[in-house]
């Protein structure tokens, strides 16, 4: 039997999984009628997966939308054909010289608004078929770079085997950062374009979202546990696990509306209240508190109805 589940979980999801796998095995344990995630990660990719539940899935574009974080480990020294380990190596280069200081220097060059082509091994879809599908079939589309923006780059580390006292020539070099990005950032592209930069090339071997606006790591919950609820104390134990469908809008200003205003809303109409900031949107709320919807401030000062929840 189905149920009609409505909130979010952020999973954990695990490595060496698709997003739409670890989508569809929650889906069952939860027993959901209704269930979609917002943003997909790359099977090499573990973190935070936000995955909404029933009326949640009204508000997905606003995670999809949102700001991310992640932490990143890269190999330098080796150009895959994905821009992970996931690839075959298709380039070699020698790392001499880099230095963690030159690594941090070359961040400072990708911070702010930037441009950055999406890579081939990506879901975005050129005449109906995901360019990853394209790219199995060795065929090159040129891609339009995108505007990205990245807030904050920093180093973690910098860890190059094989170095001698006297000498900077490394066999191999890692170097581990967390990265502060807007919405359709590719971190594989990222990587791989400072890895140019840098004259050696390079590749991501390990990628951890650990964000997303407004939700932070400490609600996230791997799918090995969410198993364990599942066979130990079942699906009340679950819901638990979930968190508010209006945790999704949060960052928006909330306005409460009168039982009046509230009706007008419902049925579709704009309506002129006070507005508590110039947001371009804003939470409607009950005279009890109770989560309405996402309302749209127009250009008269009116709100009118963007998503609601079902009554």
């Amino acid at each position: 039997m189905h149920h009609d589940i409505n909130g979010i979980l952020l999973l954990d999801k695990p490595s060496s999984m698709t997003s739409n796998q670890a989508l569809q095995r929650v889906k069952r344990l939860f027993h959901a009628k209704k269930a979609g995630h917002t943003g997909s990660l790359d099977p090499i990719a573990t973190g935070m997966l936000p995955i909404c539940f029933g009326e949640a899935t009204k508000f997905s574009q606003f995670l999809l939308e949102s700001d991310k974080t992640y932490h990143v480990v890269a190999k330098l020294g080796e150009c895959t054909t994905t821009g992970d380990s996931e690839g075959e190596i298709i380039k070699t280069r020698t790392i001499d010289g880099v230095t963690s200081s030159q690594i941090a220097h070359v961040f400072k060059q990708f911070l702010g608004d930037i441009k950055q082509i999406p890579p081939m091994f990506s879901a975005i879809k050129y005449q109906g078929k995901p360019l990853y599908k394209l790219a199995r079939q060795g065929i090159q589309i040129d891609r339009a770079p995108r505007d990205i923006t990245i807030y904050a780059l920093e180093l973690i580390d910098f860890n190059a085997i094989g170095v001698q006292q006297t000498s900077s020539h490394h066999h191999q070099a890692t170097f581990t950062f967390t990265v502060h990005c807007s919405k359709g950032t590719y971190i594989r592209t990222l990587v791989e374009d400072i890895g140019e930069v840098l004259g050696c090339g390079a590749h991501v071997v390990e990628l951890r979202r650990m964000t997303v606006t407004p939700y932070h790591a400490n609600h996230m919950h791997g799918l090995a546990t969410l198993e364990n609820i599942a066979k130990s104390t079942g699906l009340s134990s679950l819901l638990t696990c979930l968190l508010p469908v209006e945790t999704a809008v949060r960052i928006f200003p909330a306005v409460t509306l009168s039982a009046a205003s509230a009706f007008y809303i419902r049925t579709g109409q704009a309506i002129r209240v006070h507005l508590p900031s110039d947001s371009v949107f804003v939470r409607l709320l009950s005279e009890d508190a109770t989560f309405l919807g996402i309302g749209e401030v127009m250009g008269d000062g009116r709100i009118k109805p963007k998503r609601l929840v079902g009554r």
